[in-house]
């Protein structure tokens, strides 16, 4: 059993968060040029441009890509053969505590729902655990805005809806969302498990790099054909019209009950961030 030291997860979560913050990913980067050659509306094109000056500055210096730090989404894929000395959520939450303090990054978690108090340093995090074999810890940091955030939807719907009754609920979801979650957007959406579950796969769905296709040729299928049908819709950069509505749209399956049929719809801005590393 190998052994890692609590201090480890605070400072690599703490890195994490600054990084996903301040440094968006290539494929991203990818996907607003290849969307500029694509895209004939010109003030789609204009705010393409921007969005990449925009992540290039960040880039450069070390600061946050969107005034919406986010909460601090984590996945957690813990393997069975290693152990932190200590509690790995305090650690977590912790290295949250530590990145989003000393990397300036806006806190916008409150801790009481209703009562709306500030906590001050953005925790707790959102932790999302899987036990998987060996003894390595990967860690990913996803933090989410709250305005793509407010445009996700579960709909508990019934197995005759099948896959059409799946992609009509996506594109009426995009449809009603409109401008309010910054596109171009990420979709990522969940088919199976339950309630609680169905949720879990859609924000899951959005770690994948843009470009990458289910390994299920029928859902990569049906990735691909969500993502022209979107971008047909005329949203376009910002809500302001044009062809570049979405980046890439990812689905994520698992059983289900023979009377359910769970749907949900996680939206990510234009800002798809997401930072990973393996202890």
């Amino acid at each position: 059993m190998r052994e890692v030291p609590f201090q480890a997860i605070v400072d690599k979560v703490a890195r994490l968060c600054m990084e996903a913050n301040y440094y968006l990913g290539d494929d991203v980067i990818k996907a607003f040029k290849d969307g500029l050659k694509r895209e004939e509306s010109a003030t789609g094109k204009d705010i393409l441009n921007q969005l990449l000056q925009n992540a290039e500055i960040a880039k450069q210096e070390d600061i946050p890509i969107c005034q919406d730090c986010g909460f601090a989404v984590v996945f957690l894929d813990l393997g069975t053969e290693v152990y932190v000395k200590g509690n790995i959520i305090d650690a977590i939450n912790e290295g949250v505590r530590k990145g989003y303090t000393e990397g300036y990054l806006r806190k916008s978690i409150v801790s009481d729902p209703i009562k709306g108090k500030n906590t001050g340093d953005n925790t707790p995090a959102i932790v999302h655990t899987t036990l998987v074999p060996g003894d390595k810890i990967k860690i990913t940091v996803a933090p989410k805005g709250g305005g793509s955030e407010n445009m996700s939807e579960v709909r508990m719907g019934k197995p005759a809806d099948g896959i059409e009754g799946v992609k009509d609920f996506v594109i009426d979801r995009v449809l009603r969302s409109s401008a309010n979650p910054c596109p171009p957007i990420v979709v990522g959406v969940g088919i199976g498990g339950t309630f609680e579950y169905v949720a879990f796969l859609a924000k899951k769905a959005l770690l994948r790099n843009i470009g990458e296709r289910h390994p299920d040729p029928f859902y990569a299928d049906v990735e691909t054909e969500l993502l022209q049908r979107i971008n047909k819709l005329g949203i376009g950069p910002m809500g302001l019209g044009g062809r570049i509505t979405a980046l890439d749209v990812f689905i994520e399956t698992h059983p289900r009950h023979i009377a359910s049929f769970p749907v949900a719809v996680n939206i990510n801005c234009h800002v798809a961030r997401h930072k990973t590393a393996i202890i």
